[in-house]
């Protein structure tokens, strides 16, 4: 009777051991799948991170190169409608961003919108499943530049009134007394925000384009 519990017992070690080790396969294989997807969630944040910082280049420098002071109406209406942006220096910013995040983009502006591929530079690392050291992972976001304000009725340019005939000449103004200058220009944007924009004196063009666009992720 002794003699055959330890051949039973002997025929079970083998079927112990398979069994551990298809465990412990198992649990290193579950192991790597979560180390795949946190390497796909940071792809997913490179991508929305560039997409994010293309858009927003694009956004911040939709003034540059214009002068405010010779605009018309139909230019700012242009402008406000999102028709003058440009993608200058948009994808350059996404590769800037991507890398920060050891990832490489490509990047695919439209706007006002800005596509953006990453793959990140390194692979899910060493592990029981061959092959996973060298998988990257792969990510897409898309970014969008939104139109926040409309141009309200802009107001003639003030001018100094001609003197009547029988009137003293006025004296001519001097320079700092802002005859002649364009009017202020009124916007109303979302929420019931005005803006009263002095075109010669606009302040930070990149404070002013926040203001009127505003940048999210696509859905």
């Amino acid at each position: 009777m002794a003699g055959a519990g330890r051949r039973e017992s002997g025929q079970a070690f083998p079927i112990y051991v398979v069994v551990v080790t298809g465990l412990l396969f198992a649990a290193f294989a579950f192991v790597v799948i979560g180390m795949a997807g946190a390497k796909r969630s940071d792809a997913q944040g490179a991508a929305d991170a560039a997409a994010l910082a293309a858009a927003q280049e694009a956004r911040d420098s939709v003034f540059e190169g214009l002068d405010l002071v010779g605009l018309g109406r139909s230019d700012w209406e242009d402008i406000l409608d999102g028709d003058r942006l440009t993608s200058q220096g948009a994808c350059a910013k996404a590769a800037a961003f991507a890398s920060m995040n050891a990832a490489t983009a490509t990047c695919e502006p439209a706007p006002p919108e800005f596509r953006v591929a990453v793959v990140t530079d390194g692979g899910v690392g060493k592990s029981v499943i061959p092959g996973t050291e060298d998988m990257k992972a792969n990510a897409t976001a898309t970014a969008v530049i939104e139109p926040r304000c409309v141009l309200k009725a802009m107001p003639p340019p003030t001018s100094t009134p001609s003197p009547s005939p029988s009137a003293s000449p006025l004296p001519s103004p001097s320079p700092s007394s802002g005859a002649g200058l364009p009017s202020a220009i009124g916007i109303r944007c979302k929420g019931g925000v005005d803006i009263t924009l002095d075109p010669s004196k606009p302040g930070s063009l990149a404070q002013l384009a926040r203001k009127l666009f505003s940048v999210r992720l696509a859905d």
